[in-house]
């Protein structure tokens, strides 16, 4: 059901079926610091037991069945929901979990507790959530965790109904089905009811019709975004907080929290050309001061104030300026987004700009690139019509959308899919509706989920490039505490000052070592400076963050003042990784503009490989010896080299297994300061005569693979007659010739192997055998 990871600092867990790094998820307790109990903590029978039972979903999305295990501060929460369930004296509490950070599968997994728990004498549960679209979707995965007994309010009748009949289990519905709803409906106090996007259902009358409904339940509620200044905002923690003063929270979960984690990524903003954007005092009078004034808390509220904004919708839908932007989004999503493998959305004002958006977009790029999605409407004009999308069709297309390979790569939206929709892979969302507050945090939070890559680059931020201007005023646009805010989303202008900094960083620390040294002497300077272990470490990261960065702001006029010295630094992080992580494929592992920054190089000839990697024959120890590279250049060569020896020649010639390994330790002892760089070339240099001395004696005896293999080990182990004692093999290799694909075949070979070695001086017979078999298993047919 589980499996973890773990390098001895942090502890990973995830479910089986899916091995994708991305789906490990850091394990954190309050024992955190201390590694041996944070172990203990997780493996705790009781605690195994809980994730088995109670923390493992089997959940569908766009009809594909995925395993799920919820994250430590889900966990928590669902501990503390069911704590508070239980407790008689208070009936609220809030959980403040971040945008992106699965409030959903919270939720769900509640219910699940609180229905199933004998102490709530077959309780109610009721689940209010914020649309429709989510709705069907929080249906199916109800469905396919095991709960049964539900029912989903079909309307404000068919509520009451099912409150009024004292109906048991799990009741799906939305806040506005409870609208005029009559008081004390249901007095019970075994009803539990969880509110999602508390925010928007704590004002006005909707409020006050469900508590005043079902006076003695319990309410919980969900939010995403923080305590802010509006108040309705304020109303959320004081409707729900009020058992849990003064924080006014029962769990909270953090931007920062989610971000350190993993559970959610950065998001950055940049301003579109100013010639692009809105006029600002129109932007001011008819939405901003107006949304603030009225305390917007849903996209239905935002869309109504943007329907009396005459001015401004008629600017942002000028065909001149769609048609402007169109070309812009298209060179943008080009130059930036496409090359680094992501998708985006494209969020204009109301249905009609959507089509009118399609429309000049497939004048710039291939019109299977895009898919609008909205919503159908009665008397829609033909226009409108044209982008309709049947149920089956939109589900083709959501599914699409989450995979890297199939097309559309832009979604161009207004209302739908802006809640309730996660790709992991979008990673811009290209802004041209008026959005502020929680709507906004709500609609911006689609890029904030992480991805990563089947070559494990992962998602670095997710990116809003606003072409209304709201984020030219981020105080006003969204007007939460500071403190909670802080880090939400960021200016672009930052990263570029960041890797301002660290381009000043890496030429004092890192250029100035090779400062006027070309070729062979620079390539000794480098490896002479990175022997250290902790000097590369230090290095590696510094390197992933600068080129985290130069993903995200590349292409940029910015950057040319540091192309130069940023191709230099590339340059010596592909050499240092290459010699000293050999087995780690280096242009892999680039992000892709550096990677292309790369290609675009080699071919040119600019950059060579960073190792030789020598042929291994009879002439190469005279090539070494007259070679002028300098020795610690040759001890990586040669290491590479057998290595790439091994990787080519080692299923057949599985005597090589044995002399890659000694390099490796060679090698490993060499970077760790226990072999000077003489010593490690004279002991790789007997590597490379043993590999000649062996291929020769493999011509002269005519043996089988398998056969030599076996006589070149006792050989060198210095065993009695080992040619004759490896020739009394071929009768076991020939009598099991599957051995490797049978347990009890393989035992056989082993106890052959144990016969001819009985008579011999060896100490250890058993630590010999397991080695033979170990490299043997390495062969030709053992993968």
């Amino acid at each position: 059901q589980l499996y973890v990871v773990t390098h001895l600092i942090r502890f990973y867990y995830s479910v089986t079926w899916n091995e994708s790094r991305k789906n490990l998820f850091n394990w954190k307790e309050e024992a955190e610091g201390n590694f041996e109990r944070l172990v203990k903590v997780f493996f705790d029978r009781q605690r195994v037991i809980k994730f088995i039972h109670d923390f493992i979903l089997f959940v569908r999305q766009d009809d594909e069945l995925k395993k799920v295990v919820l994250r430590p501060h889900q966990m928590r929460a669902v501990e503390k929901i069911v704590q508070r369930a239980i407790d008689k004296k208070k009936k609220r509490g809030l959980i403040w979990h971040t945008q992106g950070s699965g409030k959903t599968y919270t939720m769900i997994v509640a219910a699940k507790k609180i229905l199933e728990n004998p102490l709530f004498e077959n309780p109610t549960v009721i689940m209010l959530v914020d649309r429709n679209e989510l709705e069907s979707q929080l249906f199916g995965n109800l469905k396919s965790v095991g709960i049964e007994h539900m029912e989903v309010a079909k309307g404000k009748t068919h509520l009451q109904e099912l409150l009024k009949s004292d109906r048991r289990g799990l009741i799906v519905s939305m806040i506005h089905k409870f609208d005029d709803m009559p008081p004390n409906i249901n007095t019970r106090d075994n009803i539990f009811v969880l509110v999602d996007e508390a925010h928007r259902t704590t004002g006005g009358k909707l409020g006050n019709y469900l508590m005043g409904a079902l006076p003695n339940a319990t309410y919980i509620g969900f939010t995403g975004t923080p305590i802010d200044k509006t108040s309705y905002g304020r109303g959320t923690f004081i409707t729900f907080g009020i058992d849990d003063p003064p924080k006014g929270y029962l769990d909270k979960y953090s931007i920062a929290q989610s971000i350190e984690d993993g559970t959610t990524v950065p998001l950055h903003y940049s301003l579109a050309p100013n010639e692009l954007r809105v006029n600002k005092e129109t932007l001011e009078k008819e939405f901003l001061d107006i949304a603030e004034y009225e305390g917007i808390a849903d996209i239905e509220g935002l869309n109504k104030v943007l329907e009396k904004a005459v001015n401004l919708r008629n600017e942002l839908k000028s065909r001149d300026r769609i048609r402007k932007i169109a070309e812009y989004v298209a060179n943008h999503y080009k130059e930036y987004i496409e090359p680094m493998g992501y998708k985006a959305f494209l969020v204009a004002v109301d249905r009609e700009a959507c089509a009118m958006y399609k429309e000049e977009l497939d004048k710039h790029l291939p019109p299977e690139y895009s898919t609008v999605v909205y919503s159908r409407a009665q008397n829609d004009t033909p226009e409108l019509q044209k982008y309709y999308l049947s149920d089956e069709e939109e589900k083709r297309v959501r599914k699409a959308f989450r995979k890297p390979d199939a097309l559309p790569k832009i979604l161009i939206v207004t209302e739908k899919l802006l809640t309730g929709f996660d790709a992991p892979i979008l990673y811009c969302m290209y802004l041209d509706k008026p959005m502020r507050d929680h709507v906004l945090l709500q609609a911006i939070a689609r890029v904030n989920r992480p991805y990563e890559d089947e070559q494990g680059r992962k998602k670095p931020c997710g990116f809003v490039l606003d072409f209304v201007g709201i984020f030219d005023n981020l105080e006003k646009a969204l007007a939460f505490d500071s403190s909670d805010i802080k880090g939400v989303v960021q200016d672009i202008q930052v990263l570029k000052k960041e890797f301002s900094d660290l381009m000043i960083e890496a030429r004092e620390k890192y250029l100035s070592i090779i400062e006027e040294k070309s070729g062979d002497k620079l390539i000794e300077t480098l490896l002479e400076y990175f022997l250290d272990k902790d000097k590369r470490e230090e290095f590696y990261k510094f390197f992933k963050k600068i080129s985290t960065i130069y993903e995200i702001i590349s292409p940029d006029a910015f950057l040319r003042p540091y192309l130069e010295d940023y191709e230099k630094l590339v340059n010596m992080y592909r050499n240092v990784r290459a010699n000293y992580e050999p087995r780690v494929d280096v242009d892999k592992e680039f992000e892709r503009k550096t990677a292309k920054l790369v290609q675009k190089h080699t071919e040119s000839g600019d950059i060579g490989e960073p190792t030789e990697i020598y042929e291994i024959n009879d002439g190469l120890l005279r090539k070494i010896e007259e070679s002028h590279k300098p020795d610690i250049e040759k001890v990586f060569n040669l290491v590479r080299s057998i290595e790439k020896e091994v990787q080519k020649e080692g299923d057949k010639d599985i005597y090589l297994i044995s002399i890659g390994e000694k390099a490796e330790r060679i090698a490993e002892l060499f970077k760790e300061r226990q072999k000077t760089t003489q010593e490690t070339l004279e002991d790789l240099k007997k590597l490379i005569q043993e590999i000649n001395e062996a291929r020769k004696e493999q011509i002269e005896k005519k043996l089988p693979s398998e056969i030599f293999s076996i006589y070149w080990i006792f050989k060198k182990e210095d065993i009695s007659n080992p040619e004759e004692r490896a020739s009394k093999m071929k009768k076991f290799f020939d009598k099991y010739p599957h051995w490797r694909k049978s347990e009890v075949h393989e035992r056989e070979i082993r106890k052959g192997l144990y016969k001819v070695l009985l008579d011999t001086n060896i100490d250890d017979i058993a630590g010999m055998v397991d080695k033979i078999m170990r490299l043997l298993k390495g062969g030709e047919h053992g993968s």
